[in-house]
């Protein structure tokens, strides 16, 4: 075990690790343990919070044991045969002045570059803002986070392309789209079993409602995201709990969910407070927090995607039934039966987090083949400690928002973009897919409808 992770461990819980009965921190290898049976597992609330565009070597490369950058002497050549090394992007926390890297389905097959993983700068109109990465001191209470908790460094997008197809799967576990069209959706979603199941289940979110994909199907079991901090703190969440941050609508320097170009700052801020208000709630106890990534952004990374079991046929990238997951996001699962568990290494995607709640709540019908309980996405549960759960609250760096100068106009007003020059302001000036979302008919409709209304006259 790395002593500084152990020393880390004993100064957030102001005990030893002997004394308060946690394994020692590890990285699990491949494969499961035995599961206890659902209903005695001690789990009752599943909490799935979804960030934006971040991959694990830009986020987390630098965490020691982790299958990261350090040692590794990577190099990207751009569009003009010149090399490049990843670099830390130090007071640059939202990237003004460079282009949001491109992640189309197209341009991430020319950064995968047949599994060579090298061709980030030659992809889009990237620059060298896609190659470079945050450190620990950058994102002080999401890398305590992780260091505290269980990290998934085999976490991978559920699919090699942008937003919206890879939300879809944690929805429904299949897309209908390859990019981010504002198209009605009528797939079937996890919130259609546990409907059918008997379990309860809410949606909760800030500016912009990515349920309204379905039209007005998930509208009253719709809340916004002040009703899930009440319930939190009172013990009245529902079983099941899908969390969204503020989007980059605009970059008017508002957003907190990590999306370019957002201050990751305002993202540690916001995971800061859905933590807190779990973990201070009278549920801890029985309360698993789940913090994933959509997508990875076009930034880097290092690891290529496996193929795994295509769920239908949108994804016309086949070989022998198989498609390519997505570059690894910054996975980590906080949780009483997670402290101290180390780097988890087994093969997920976003599945596995509709792979733990059907296990959990005993749905047998999975959504499609790539939810099946035999596909090779693991059930992060069965890497769970069920038998000695440490549900003592660790005293982990306290986050607050900062104020985020807009990047309008390319960054016009950022510190990089004064500093670079205006070579460095391209961007494309079109609106992003939340700000299209927004603005759509369905959007409108499902924000105009009395349940919603009356919960925003409520506040």
């Amino acid at each position: 075990m790395n002593t500084d992770r152990r020393t880390f461990v004993k100064s957030v819980m102001g005990a030893s690790l002997g004394t308060l009965g946690i394994p020692a921190l590890h990285t699990l290898a491949q494969g499961t343990s035995t599961l206890p049976h659902p209903d005695k597992s001690g789990i009752d609330h599943i909490v799935v919070v979804m960030m934006e565009n971040r991959s694990f070597d830009h986020l987390f490369g630098w965490m020691p044991g982790a299958d990261g950058v350090s040692g590794k002497n990577l190099s990207y050549r751009d569009k003009s045969n010149v090399a490049h090394a990843p670099y830390w992007l130090a007071s640059d926390y939202t990237g003004c002045g460079h282009p949001d890297p491109d992640h189309s389905y197209g341009s991430d097959r020319v950064a995968y570059n047949n599994g060579a993983m090298d061709g980030f700068l030659r992809a889009g109109k990237n620059d060298i803002y896609s190659i470079g990465y945050y450190t620990e001191g950058d994102i002080p209470f999401y890398a305590a986070l992780a260091q505290t908790y269980m990290t998934c460094d085999r976490w991978f997008a559920s699919i090699l392309g942008p937003t919206f197809p890879n939300r879809m799967f944690l929805w429904a576990a299949q897309t209908d789209r390859l990019g981010d069209e504002i198209n009605l959706s009528s797939l079937p979603t996890i919130f259609d079993r546990l409907s059918q199941a008997g379990v309860s289940h809410r949606y909760y979110f800030n500016n912009v409602p990515y349920l309204a994909l379905w039209g007005l199907k998930y509208v009253f079991s719709t809340s916004l995201f002040s009703n899930f901090l009440s319930d939190a703190a009172s013990g009245n969440l529902p079983a099941v709990s899908f969390v969204d941050p503020t989007y980059t609508v605009l970059d008017d320097g508002t957003g907190n969910d990590d999306h370019p170009h957002a201050d990751i700052r305002n993202g540690d801020a916001f995971l800061y407070k859905v933590f807190n208000a779990l973990a201070t709630g009278k549920k801890w106890a029985n309360t698993v927090l789940m913090v994933l990534f959509d997508e990875w952004g076009g930034f880097f990374e290092h690891v290529p995607p496996p193929r795994v079991v295509a769920p239908n046929g949108v994804d016309t990238d086949l070989k022998d039934g198989k498609v390519l997951l997505g570059f690894r996001i910054p996975a980590v699962i906080a949780s009483p039966f997670t402290f101290g568990m180390g780097f988890n290494s087994n093969l997920y995607d976003h599945t596995a987090a509709l792979k733990l709640i059907e296990w959990r709540w005993a749905i047998k019908k999975p959504l499609t083949a790539r939810d099946d309980a035999s596909s090779e996405i693991n059930n992060p549960a069965a890497s769970f400690n069920f038998h000695s759960p440490v549900a003592t609250v660790p005293a982990l760096p306290k986050a607050s928002p900062v104020f985020a100068l807009p990047c309008f106009g390319g960054g016009i007003f950022s510190s990089s973009a004064i500093n670079e020059g205006a070579s460095q302001q391209s961007m494309s000036g079109k609106p992003n897919e939340f700000a299209t979302l927004a603005n759509s008919p369905m959007t409108r409709q499902f924000m105009a409808h009395p349940h919603l209304q009356a919960e925003d006259s409520a506040r």
